[in-house]
């Protein structure tokens, strides 16, 4: 087969259109953790003054870690206690995601030679598994099941 014949047989590649194509587009695992890598550091991110008046609160005193409890108990001024158990627990997965991505990314850079197609999607699928499952862990625990 010349080269001539390899490029007639590659696929001709197209601009797509969003509302007729991205429906049915099927992204491969490895293409979701990389999208969901960068959502959760933008999450991450945004959340920063939540992560840090947390903290500040939780370790100041013996009286403001009290209001910390409140906060997650009855609420904080208009927004309800559940709500602030969901932002927090989407914090939680993002931090476990991007954390979890993110050394998955490390060990693809450190170990370049034996990567692989099939590697990045198995790795795609575990990290997409493990960043759920910890997420869940922690979530249970978070509204008190366990």
């Amino acid at each position: 087969m010349t080269v001539a014949q390899k490029r007639a047989d590659r696929p001709q590649f197209r601009n797509i259109n969003a509302l007729t194509d991205l429906p049915s587009y099927r992204l491969p695992a490895p293409g979701i953790v990389s999208i969901l890598h960068r959502v959760s550091g933008v999450l991450m991110f945004i959340l920063m003054p939540l992560i840090i008046w947390m903290f500040d609160t939780s370790v100041s005193s013996e009286i403001s870690f009290a209001r910390f409890k409140a906060a997650f108990d009855s609420g904080l001024a208009f927004i309800p206690g559940w709500f602030m158990k969901l932002v927090v627990l989407a914090l939680i997965w993002a931090y476990l995601h991007h954390f979890t991505a993110g050394v998955r990314h490390l060990w693809m850079d450190v170990s370049h030679t034996a990567t692989s197609k099939q590697f990045g999607g198995k790795s795609a699928k575990v990290v997409l598994a493990v960043s759920v499952l910890l997420t869940l862990l922690l979530g249970a625990k978070l509204f008190g099941l366990y």
